[in-house]
């Protein structure tokens, strides 16, 4: 086993990790703000776990989904937390 596959396999495993923790905060988040943020942690986890693929196989094929899926957690964020500030104006 090379240094790069042992890399490839901490790397993995730290993002499963990661991946249990915003799965399990999307599913008890006491506030959709929390939930959000989960969301867009969880799509972080899974460009980076598509990242790692890629640098092990020495491919840049995936590279489309990367940048689609960082674009939707980012458009997702903002457009909650816009709906959400303004929800708290009308109410305040």
């Amino acid at each position: 086993m090379s240094l790069m596959q042992i890399a490839a396999v901490v790397c993995l495993v730290l993002l499963t990790a990661g991946a249990a923790g915003a799965i399990y905060r999307i599913a008890k988040g006491p506030s959709i703000l929390d939930r959000v943020v989960a969301t867009d942690v969880l799509l972080i986890i899974v460009s980076s776990a598509l990242c790692v693929e890629m640098a092990l196989n020495h491919h840049t094929s995936n590279i489309v989904f990367v940048v689609v899926a960082s674009v939707i957690g980012f458009v997702g964020s903002v457009t909650v937390s816009r709906f959400v500030a303004d929800r708290r104006k009308e109410t305040s």
